[in-house]
């Protein structure tokens, strides 16, 4: 799941470099925590949250799919 993360998220920003993710997992779901330049936060947030809103659907159903529970988080 990190790694699609990762796919995803390199593919918008400008400075992949600075993608950055950490998996915490708990008892019934696992948190992952995204942290990219202060640059690219916009692009990964997209319009209205739209683009943060398709890589969480995409997070849920694969996640779901795996019989797990997964959250996004974008930290600045």
């Amino acid at each position: 799941m990190k790694d699609l993360i990762e796919f995803m998220v390199k593919a918008l920003v400008d400075d992949p470099s600075e993608v950055n993710i950490t998996e915490i997992a708990g008892e019934k779901i696992t948190l992952y925590e995204l942290r990219v330049a202060k640059s690219d936060v916009g692009k990964v947030i997209g319009k209205r949250g739209r683009t943060a809103g398709a890589i969480r659907t995409i997070v849920n159903a694969v996640s779901t799919k795996q019989g797990k529970r997964a959250e996004l988080e974008i930290i600045e």
